[in-house]
This record gives C-alpha cells, structure tokens and sequence, in this order.
C-alpha cells in the first residue's frame, strides 16, 4: 500500500512540500491546488466515509465500493478540467491509493484521513490562494 497508519501524514507533508517546489518550463513555481479544491474532494470523500462508518465489518459493500468508484472518476475529471488538481492527484499518488482500498473499509478510512492530511499541509504551509 502506498500509505499506512504509520507514514500517511509525512507523506502529506512530503507531497504538499514536493509541489511547492515543482516549476515549470520557465522556471517558475507552479499554482498549487487550492484549499476549495482540495476539499472539494474531501466533501465526497466525506460522504462516503460517513456510509462506512456505519457500515458493520470489515469488507465494504457495493453500493459503497460503487461510490468509490465514482469518487475516483470525479477526481479524473476534476484534475481533466485544472492542472493545478492534476499535479495534486499525480503528486500525491491519489489514484493508485484509491485503488489500493481494494473493498477494504480500514483502507478507506486511511484514504480519508490522507486527504484531510494533505489539506491540512496545504493550508499551514501552503500560501496565498489563488484561483
């Protein structure tokens, strides 16, 4: 798995850090996602979790393994329409992590607390917000 209970925050940080310090064909920095697209993500997230907090075991059921899946689409989509969100979601390994989740209710409830993470990291070290 690319996270665990053990490294997801420093790995938040490590990614939040790394793209601070990408720049671009001119060298100069490149626009880092915003805080409101970043927790954008976290709000569906958020509903998903919510269902898996209440769902007894520790396999997922369809429906919800379905909503990940979804989840995982709108992410594609979302880094489709900005690149700021692309870096994001290539940077952080967001994808493979969504797909590690595997049915897994503990491997999602750790996707979850990666992304509130990450948004942690971007708003204590990410600077001005720019749209």
């Amino acid at each position: 798995m690319h996270i665990s209970e053990k490294n997801y925050v420093k790995k938040a940080e490590n990614t939040i850090d790394e793209l601070k310090d990408l720049r671009n064909k001119n060298n100069k920095p490149i626009q880092i996602a915003t805080t409101s697209q970043m927790r954008n993500i976290l709000a569906m997230s958020a509903d998903i979790y919510n269902r898996v907090m209440v769902n007894n075991g520790d396999k997922l059921t369809d429906e919800i393994v379905g909503l990940i899946e979804y989840l995982k689409i709108r992410i594609v989509y979302e880094a489709g329409r900005d690149d700021k969100v692309k870096n994001l979601v290539e940077k952080s390994e967001m994808l493979q992590i969504i797909d590690e989740i595997n049915g897994s209710k503990k491997n999602f409830i750790l996707f979850n607390h990666y992304l509130e993470a990450l948004i942690a990291y971007r708003k204590f070290k990410g600077g001005k917000e720019v749209q």
